[in-house]
């Protein structure tokens, strides 16, 4: 009952966002309107408005193209709206034209997509607002390194990849980062990705000893690996990256895989409160929905206290649906976003709360 109350009284602080005292606020969302992305900017858009809305504050919308075309009209918008701050930015076109102006106006822009490591290099040398609360471009193998090295110790691991870039890159980076603490993989190979079965790969996992297997692939490979191993008898712990959240794949997944990705926001304490209430005027809260809410509200509280915003942004610590939101130095989260999540009965889940439900 205690916990209950606890996490009432914290939801209620994230569905009444910030302090009065911040209210008259704008907020430029940047976000596409037409095209692929058209309802990830959706997402965005009912996020932001629902947060600051609660708390009386004003959104302007502005289109994002995510080409060439982005940079200057998104910029004159931002300013032309007298903008407090910016959030979404789903592409870097826009974003990497826009920071120069929005800097110079000390707008501070927080992205919920854009991971390229050189652009926020780039800000940080020339002091430029931004703030990034996706993924950092080392948060994948950063997350996958702390779990092996605290699950793994005693077991016999192999370490695979797809062949793709993304892919060959994250396992050589968990790879070295590995051998510096000296944990040493017993076999490390790049596997024929989109096959109908891969019941020799898992047979060449067997005969090395291998029990554990940092899968760099997607959705559907593991799922094949997952199930060949199932039947082999060869029992394989299989932990892949991000990107075994997807679409269902044909064969499907295995209970008990698991993948270093980000939850499902709604369903966590600090989110389940904030989606509830979205769900109530009909926003299904999924996607950037929760994120652009988070942003919003952190934004609003960090202007509640008075003085340089940027700087407050970049001190400051915020409840939000997300959970708690506080940036580093390098104006990345200080907290991994990424969690470790586990296949159970149809979807990936919290291993936490995986293993509450046992």
């Amino acid at each position: 009952m205690k916990t209950a109350a606890l996490a009432s009284l914290f939801a209620a602080s994230v569905l009444a966002a910030a302090p009065a005292a911040a209210a008259g606020l704008t907020f430029a969302v940047v976000a596409p309107k037409n095209g692929p992305l058209a309802i990830l900017g959706q997402q965005v858009r009912d996020g932001a408005r629902f947060a600051a809305e609660a708390n009386g504050d004003t959104v302007v919308e502005i289109a994002e193209a995510c080409d060439e075309t982005d940079g200057a009209g998104i910029t004159k918008e931002i300013l032309a709206a007298d903008a407090t701050a910016a959030v979404g930015f789903l592409c870097s076109e826009g974003l990497a034209a826009s920071l120069p102006a929005l800097a110079e106006a000390n707008v501070p822009a927080v992205t919920l997509s854009v991971r390229s490591g050189i652009l926020m290099e780039d800000a940080l040398k020339k002091k430029w607002p931004l703030f990034r609360l996706a993924p950092g471009p080392k948060a994948e193998a950063d997350k996958a390194v702390e779990i092996i090295t605290r699950d793994w110790k005693a077991e016999s691991f192999a370490l695979i990849d797809d062949g793709t870039i993304h892919a060959r890159e994250l396992v050589e980076a968990v790879r070295l980062r590995l051998e510096e603490v000296g944990m040493k993989a017993t076999f490390v190979d790049t596997y024929r990705p989109a096959q109908e079965q891969q019941l020799a790969l898992v047979r060449r996992l067997a005969k090395t000893g291998a029990t554990h297997v940092f899968v760099g692939g997607d959705r559907a490979d593991v799922a094949v690996i997952a199930r060949d191993a199932k039947a082999e008898k060869k029992p394989l712990a299989l932990l892949g990256g991000e990107s075994l959240v997807g679409a269902d794949p044909v064969v499907p997944m295995t209970d008990g895989v698991e993948a270093i990705a980000l939850p499902d926001y709604g369903s966590l304490p600090e989110g389940a409160p904030v989606a509830a209430a979205m769900a109530e005027k009909n926003i299904v809260a999924e996607g950037y929905a929760l994120p652009a809410h988070a942003a919003v509200t952190a934004l609003a509280t960090a202007a509640a206290e008075g003085g340089d915003l940027t700087q407050k942004l970049a001190a400051g610590s915020f409840a939000t649906a997300i959970g708690t939101v506080a940036f580093g130095a390098d104006h990345e989260l200080k907290e991994n976003p990424y969690r470790l999540l586990v296949w159970r009965a149809g979807a990936f889940v919290p291993v936490d709360k995986a293993a509450e439900s046992e």
